[in-house]
């Protein structure tokens, strides 16, 4: 039975949020922002509006969530900082831009699922192994 506990294996918070940090960083960065950032001129006026402060502006908001934010995670900078501007534009994504559907055509599970990682980075911070520890922030 004790085989099935796994305790064979090291257990690390600061290694767990590592790997957390690096991958939804770089899912969100690469598999979201970079495309956007590369097609700014061509999405700039079309964007989708959820907050009603113009489609040039939601974009901006956008790439700073999922490029400068991301890229900061990725980093371990400004954890916590990063890790909120990452759930607020998941957050936006799957409340306004998806209607919070999580099934069905068109829905956000793929926000929502971003969102709790980012939150739970938000609540944990980067741990041991984020550059925010070796400039001696907490957690």
């Amino acid at each position: 039975m004790k085989i099935f506990q796994l305790n064979f294996i090291p257990r690390s918070a600061d290694a767990a949020l590592l790997v957390l940090r690096i991958w939804v960083g770089l899912s969100l960065l690469m598999l979201h922002g970079w495309g956007k950032l590369l097609k700014f001129n061509s999405l700039a006026g079309t964007f989708s509006d959820p907050l009603g402060v113009g489609s040039t502006v939601s974009l901006l908001l956008a790439l700073m969530g999922e490029v400068v934010c991301a890229a900061l995670l990725v980093m371990g900078a400004f954890t916590r900082f990063a890790a909120l501007g990452c759930a607020i534009t998941m957050g936006v994504a799957f409340w306004f831009v998806h209607q919070h559907k999580l099934s069905g055509a068109g829905n956000g599970e793929l926000a929502f699922v971003y969102l709790a990682a980012f939150t739970t980075l938000f609540i944990a911070g980067g741990g041991r192994f984020a550059l925010d520890a070796k400039l001696g922030a907490k957690g």
